[in-house]
């Protein structure tokens, strides 16, 4: 799925929530503290890293593609 970054940057947790994959941002505090959120490929450890367009963020099986508006 695509989500239109309006900004600089999102808090991958608020993504997480924004996107749906986590029903809230604790959920998608945990996730990533789990290590299930992969950034580009990499597994993405921080909560609040700093998501920008162009990057493409992996959680659950779902795969979200961050575009700039």
């Amino acid at each position: 799925m695509d989500f239109e970054l309006r900004g600089e940057y999102i808090a991958l947790c608020d993504l997480l929530k924004l996107t749906g994959i986590a029903d809230s941002g604790g959920r998608g505090k945990t996730l990533v503290g789990q290590g299930e959120v992969t950034v580009d490929g990499q597994i993405e450890l921080r909560k609040t890293a700093k998501i920008r367009a162009g990057q493409v963020v992996v959680c659950q099986g779902q795969t979200v593609q961050v575009v700039a508006v």
